[in-house]
């Protein structure tokens, strides 16, 4: 599979310029760095220059025109924390810019073997000297902390001077966008400057955060390097204007180079307590293993990678680089640590404040369930640590028992000041739960369930019963809640909730089963004060349950108010119009049919044993033609489940809308940030659509469809720790068992047994 990814330019173009900021960053889950041009840009030109570290926030007013109870009246926002990229370059006097003297050739390459990325310029200055620019950008996965950047500069046509200034500045502000609500509307300067000082050839400054006294440290070193590899001194100024500055020249025969190496390295307070020894000690290693040694560790880190989840589609070599290209910024923008989770746009800008969704559990979490379990445990004991606060959450808006996570957060506090379409959102409840139970089914962890699952599913299990009531016929109802479609809000009986809302309590009593059956039962009632009549009680409730069904229709109603609205002309309504939100008062969406993405479609994928086959192509077909897609969670589920239903033009129609589109740009809003759930997805339709791969409690399965577009595809996934490679074309499915012992998997629904180092193969079915 391609995994290179290249943009040439001829020409400074602000809005490229932008938009290869988001492409191009540098992320390993603890630090992202922005894809800016070392030398900056012009004043007026827009620009994201941002560095950030997940999980480390600050506490800004969340203003409410009226402060009802127990409104959010503040909110947690991820902070732009230093600019340690920038470097100025001057060419025997003359300061090199894109805008000034000739671009030659100018092309950015996202190295995703390597991990690293890259910048190869030729320029010419006004004076006719040429040089080569080749810049090197790496945040290691070895050493979290670690952010480096590479630059060499080679005289092609002369001999003569080559001179670098770098600079350290901890004084940096957050990036504001009024006319966007997925960005802050005003500029944030929430972190101050505390201490700023040299040691010894570094710099170091100590910040701290504005409200919630968090504090993080940056520390930034250069080393010059001629042509023989020998290095050459380094001025290191005093602090010049809240900025520290380096300054480093040599003088290069025509042909010769030289290079800058800069490191920067970061630690925060939420994990370290002695952030100046922190930086220290970590520069130290590094200086002793030498950068070359983290170059190859993130090249066998990213080899290790691929070799787990590696996936390569035969005959569409475009969407072989976008699919390589989501993985890849999967890995960048996950967590590595339990003390954060993956962000709406990753590590990639500010959309979304660096906000955690439900956008993590549901579309990005299954992909490393699948390939990487383990960062899939570190993601979900991150939501087990903010549980004490979702039960905080749940007391605030009324309820007595249970837990109630909130709709976007960071630590764990509810950020949404718009409950309607936030705190409502009730469904994260159970996707978070949902999460916990597909990692249990396809790793059989057994004993992470007994130390964090159990509660989690308990807790949540709690807060439905809260939450819900038995009408006059029995039914089970959830009422005044917010399904995962935003244009219809505050709701009876939304569908996916209630259908999600089962299964979490039903798998809290089978996970008490499980745990009694291992000899648990006793420690885990005491613990979590565990009653029969409670789980008798989940069980009552899910079996009463009311999904909704249609008769008339013959589908499923998104809930009990949805069919009785106008449907809205999205015909006639005018493209530039689009997405809605952007365009129409919330009020004024809520009162039609008409939504923002999948919402009943999405249960059909995640709970599809709840309705025949001919309900859900009803439905399938009915929320089609009255939903805009203006979320970028929604392609990818109308693909899974119209792969699902038999719809293989519609399937690949709507996956091709999903893989490409952030590499490609389709939302035309990439600029602020990658859509990490759209990746994830991605990934889901092409796995758990096409291959028709489903892992469910009694083993695993696949009934693939293959595109006609595409020659075959092929994947892999960790089962039970079991290596699996699936291979698909237009004649056969062959799965072959590359690590673990004998696994049973159904193929077309027929039995087969996987053995280690032979191929099962089963002939394609129409």
């Amino acid at each position: 599979m391609n995994k290179i990814i290249t943009k040439s330019y001829t020409q400074f173009n602000e809005e490229e310029n932008f938009l290869s900021e988001t492409l191009f960053h540098n992320a390993n889950g603890y630090i992202g760095v922005r894809g800016s041009l070392e030398e900056g840009v012009k004043n007026g030109v827009d620009t994201m220059r941002g560095t950030y570290i997940n999980g480390f926030y600050d506490i800004i007013p969340m203003k409410q025109a009226e402060m009802l109870c127990n409104f959010v009246d503040k909110k947690e926002t991820m902070l732009n924390v230093a600019d340690t990229m920038s470097i100025s370059c001057i060419v025997d006097g003359e300061l090199f810019d894109l805008n000034s003297g000739k671009v030659i050739s100018h092309k950015r390459t996202l190295d995703m073997e390597k991990g690293i990325t890259k910048r190869d310029i030729v320029w010419e200055s006004s004076t006719g000297k040429q040089v080569e620019i080749n810049v090197t950008r790496m945040t290691s996965f070895e050493m979290l902390s670690l952010f480096s950047i590479e630059y060499k500069v080679t005289a092609l046509n002369f001999s003569g001077d080559i001179k670098f200034i770098s600079t350290h500045n901890p004084d940096v502000t957050n990036y504001s966008n009024p006319k966007d609500p997925r960005l802050a509307s005003e500029s944030l300067k929430n972190l101050e400057v505390k201490d700023f000082y040299l040691d010894g050839k570094s710099s170091i400054a100590i910040s701290e955060t504005s409200v919630s006294k968090l504090r993080m440290c940056s520390l930034v070193h250069n080393s010059l390097y001629a042509e023989d590899n020998s290095l050459l001194k380094v001025e290191v100024s005093d602090i010049i204007g809240m900025q520290g500055v380096y300054t480093a020249g040599a003088t290069v025969k025509k042909g010769g180079s030289t290079r800058l190496v800069k490191l920067s390295i970061f630690a925060d307070s939420v994990r370290s307590k002695d952030l100046s020894g922190k930086v220290l000690g970590d520069l130290e290693t590094i200086l002793e293993n030498g950068l070359d040694h983290y170059y190859k560790a993130q090249e066998k880190y990213m080899s290790d990678f691929w070799t787990n989840c590696e996936m390569e589609i035969d005959g569409d070599l475009d969407m072989n680089s976008a699919v390589s290209f989501n993985m890849y910024e999967l890995l960048q923008s996950s967590a590595k640590d339990s003390f954060a989770s993956i962000a709406a746009k990753g590590m990639s800008g500010e959309g979304y404040e660096g906000h955690y969704f439900w956008d993590t559990e549901t579309f990005i979490m299954p992909f490393f369930t699948l390939t990487n379990p383990d960062l899939s445990k570190m993601l979900l004991r991150y939501r087990y640590s903010t549980l004490s606060k979702a039960k905080e959450n749940a007391r605030l808006l009324g309820h007595k028992n249970g837990a109630l996570f909130p709709w976007r957060t960071i630590t764990g506090r509810e950020c949404s000041g718009y409950f309607v379409s936030g705190s409502a959102a009730y469904h994260i409840n159970a996707d978070i739960a949902y999460a916990f139970i597909n990692y249990y089914i396809t790793t059989s962890d057994l004993d992470f369930m007994r130390e964090a699952g159990m509660e989690v599913l308990m807790e949540t299990s709690r807060l439905w019963m809260d939450l819900g009531c038995y009408d006059s016929n029995g039914n089970f109802c959830l009422n005044v809640v917010t399904g995962p479609d935003e244009y219809t809000c505050m709701v009876n009986n939304n569908y996916y909730t209630n259908a999600a809302a089962k299964y979490n309590l039903n798998w809290a009593v089978k996970m008490h089963d499980i745990l009694k059956e291992a000899g648990f039962a006793g420690e885990i009632d005491k613990k979590l004060s565990i009653t029969e009549d409670e789980l008798k009680s989940f069980k009552k409730a899910a079996g009463k349950m009311l999904l909704l069904y249609d008769s008339k229709l013959g589908i499923n109603p998104q809930d009990d108010s949805f069919l009785n609205k106008p449907l809205w002309d999205l015909e006639n309504t005018p493209k530039e119009n689009f997405p809605l939100l952007l365009h129409y008062h919330p009020l004024h969406l809520y009162r039609y049919q008409v939504c923002k993405q999948a919402d009943t479609v999405l249960s059909y994928f995640m709970f599809e044993n709840e309705q025949p086959r001919d309900v859900m192509k009803r439905s399938f077909e009915y929320y089609e033609k009255i939903t805009t897609h203006d979320s970028s969670l929604s392609t990818c589920v109308f693909s899974i489940v119209a792969s699902r239903l038999g719809m293989k033009e519609k399937a690949y129609s709507y996956f091709g809308d999903s893989a490409k589109l952030d590499l490609m740009n389709t939302h035309n809003n990439t600029k602020h940030g990658i859509h990490t759930a759209n990746m994830g997805g991605c990934y889901m339709a092409i796995v758990n659509g096409f291959a028709g791969l489903r892992v469910l409690e009694d083993g695993i399965s696949l009934a693939p469809s293959l595109p006609d577009s595409w020659n075959g595809f092929r994947f892999k996934l960790v089962y039970k720790k079991k290596l699996i490679k699936v291979t698909i074309d237009k004649e056969k499915v062959t799965v072959e068992l590359l690590e673990g012992s004998s696994q049973n998997i159904k193929i077309f629904s027929k039995e087969y047994t996987l053995t280690k180092g032979e191929k099962t193969t089963v002939k394609m079915e129409d």
